[in-house]
């Protein structure tokens, strides 16, 4: 890298820094306000009419928290890294999935381009948590790398590569419950690339489809009651009332069946007993979401206890597995989060019409 690129890419990297501490300073103006997401906008600051991606509490616990990163800067973006897959969806959603240069877990991704990119050389495999590679990142030559926070800020992600000043931003999509909220962030990584209009039109499209499919009635008088998951050793893990799949089964007509909650605008999954999985299994009409089950045998054997509830003895029975590959990666949560509409479709197939494998689109059923 020649001295007046290093330059360059100090004042970019400082600009990137410095902004995440001024959010209070800033005095700015609309110019994209998400009409579904709550974790980003597009504004303009006022002050010097630069344009900004504000992200807001982008990780589980956040609060008051804005980073304000200068779009202006960077955009486009020409060589990002990402550490998820579902942003890596996006970024092809429109047309720029040949920008990525770096990715987590190269090889649980599915989709074919990015496979044959990462088979090729051209995507390079920058680990995770501790094992992150912040020399391989450097290597890239990264305008951009697209981050994720869990459970608090990646700190120690963060320091590092403020130290080698290396632009990062936060994506806080996964923490979106509305699913056309989880999608509208495409909006946010195609301002990030200079084609901000494409990721308006790319979500127009998907919020027509989605809400289309929505306000149909089906069956209306008819919710068939859903369950979900698998247990993890003893525990049953349950979604919040409020979460993704919950909305996206009460959108398809469904019911989804729940603990009850004290309080149901958490974000954190219930982990409750066997017992009490048994008691909600028995009352489905339809069990979804298995994990990596493949048959209606491999789930009698793993759970024996459930083999006698209605949706395992009428073949009730689907998995968002269809689109795995060999090494279990998964499109449903890549291309998934950018694409609510399919899965409500496939949702609404399965729940009024018991739809086969055929005709479906991220599901299978389980035979």
């Amino acid at each position: 890298m020649g001295v007046l690129a290093q330059i360059v890419l100090f004042i970019v990297s400082t600009l990137f820094i410095s902004c995440e501490n001024s959010a209070a300073m800033r005095q700015t103006e609309p110019i994209y306000t998400p009409r579904y997401a709550t974790g980003f906008s597009i504004e303009r600051d006022k002050a010097n009419g630069e344009v900004l991606l504000c992200v807001k509490n982008p990780w589980q616990g956040a609060e008051n928290i804005r980073y304000y990163y200068p779009i202006d800067t960077l955009a486009p973006a020409k060589r990002i890294t990402t550490m998820s897959s579902s942003h890596a969806a996006m970024l092809d959603a429109v047309g720029c999935s040949d920008r990525i240069v770096g990715l987590s877990g190269c090889r649980f991704v599915y989709n074919l381009d990015l496979c044959k990119n990462i088979a090729e050389g051209k995507i390079g495999e920058v680990g995770y948590d501790s094992n992150f590679d912040f020399e391989k990142i450097r290597s890239l030559r990264t305008d951009a790398v697209l981050l994720y926070g869990v459970s608090g800020e990646a700190k120690m992600i963060t320091d590092k590569l403020n130290e080698l000043h290396i632009p990062y931003i936060y994506i806080g999509e996964y923490l979106e419950n509305n699913p056309l909220g989880k999608a509208e962030w495409v909006v946010a990584l195609a301002y990030i690339c200079g084609v901000g209009e494409q990721g308006k039109e790319f979500f127009k499209g998907v919020e027509e489809r989605y809400n289309t499919l929505r306000n149909q009635k089906h069956c209306s008088a008819y919710r068939p009651r859903v369950m979900l998951n698998l247990p993890y050793r003893d525990t049953w893990f349950m979604p919040p009332h409020n979460s993704y799949m919950v909305q996206l089964i009460e959108d398809a007509g469904g019911r989804c069946l729940l603990p009850e909650s004290e309080g149901e605008d958490s974000n954190i999954s219930k982990p409750i007993s066997l017992e009490e999985a048994l008691v909600l299994a028995m009352k489905a009409d339809f069990w979804i979401n298995l994990g990596q089950i493949s048959s209606k045998e491999e789930l009698c054997a793993v759970a024996p206890r459930f083999a006698e509830v209605d949706a395992v003895k009428f073949g009730r029975l689907y998995n968002n597995t269809k689109r795995t590959n060999e090494s279990r990666g998964s499109d449903f949560w890549e291309s998934g989060c950018v694409r609510p509409d399919l899965i409500l479709a496939d949702l609404i197939k399965i729940l009024h019409y018991e739809a086969p494998t055929d005709s479906l689109y991220y599901y299978k059923k389980m035979e």
